[in-house]
């Protein structure tokens, strides 16, 4: 399908990896300029590599300053993006609600939810002053499945998704459209870690581990396998494009039906 967005300009937060390369790489093959980011100067300048054409800028998404330089260096070299796609963020504490402090909420929600916050502010108004925008954030089901022992990635991610249905209230009658995407345990570095974790502790092999997180966390994934970044990767690029002119304020899930409600 002809996406309709050759020559637009996007940004990717998130990119070093999984889901955030896999929308940047997508959106390449459309056509698109893509400008990258990510903490890790290394594994970002691996990524871009990878890529190919794309702007690569390492930033740290908690300080206002390096998003500020970040929007500087976009614009300066590729001109203010169409598209915005955040994808970075952390699985953050983790433990039960009284086993995890207060720091550990305040690195979570700061890395999780206010660095969405920060890059919509940076970026917006340019989309708002051209009336053509696309900004896709990253949730998670967890946003409205809840699980117990992460409950600060679960807050943060129903943040994001408030936030992401005000912000298309306000924006979208200036053509500034707005959505989340919600992934469900993606074959990506952060379950990777997850998985390597629980096979440690369980003293069983990798795929072991996976096997018996999808029996007993997640029985509600009906196909029964990590997600790909590239299935969700296509959602994101479709919502990012001119196929998506009447889709704002919605919440995809890609999920192998984990979240167990309609």
């Amino acid at each position: 399908m002809d996406m309709d967005i050759t020559g637009r300009t996007a940004l990717v937060t998130g990119a070093d990896s999984g889901i955030g390369f896999e929308t940047a790489r997508q959106l390449l093959a459309e056509g698109v300029k893509v400008a990258i980011t990510d903490v890790d100067p290394d594994s970002l300048d691996k990524a871009a590599a990878e890529l190919g054409d794309v702007l690569a800028v390492a930033a740290d998404l908690t300080s206002p300053q390096d998003v500020e330089n970040l929007y500087t260096r976009v614009t300066n070299e590729l001109g203010s993006p169409d598209i915005l796609v955040h994808a970075a963020g952390i699985t953050g504490a983790q433990g039960l609600f009284h086993e995890i402090d207060e720091e550990g909420w305040h690195r979570t929600l700061d890395t999780d939810f206010f660095s969405a916050v920060r890059v919509v502010k940076a970026f917006v108004n340019p989309m708002r002053a051209r009336a053509w925008g696309r900004i896709v954030l990253l949730a998670s089901e967890d946003a409205v499945q809840p699980y117990v022992e992460e409950l600060p990635y679960c807050a943060a991610k129903a943040a994001v998704v408030t936030l992401a249905k005000g912000l298309s209230k306000t924006y979208g009658p200036e053509g500034v459209l707005v959505n989340t995407v919600s992934p469900a345990f993606v074959a990506t570095p952060m379950t990777d870690a997850m998985m390597q974790k629980r096979a440690q502790e369980n003293g069983t092999g990798f795929e072991e581990a996976i096997t018996s997180f999808l029996d007993e966390e997640r029985p509600g994934m009906a196909l029964k396998r990590r997600g790909q970044p590239a299935e969700v990767a296509s959602v994101i690029t479709f919502l990012c494009s001119e196929r998506a002119s009447f889709v704002n304020g919605s919440n995809y899930r890609v999920d192998s039906g984990s979240v167990q409600t309609v």
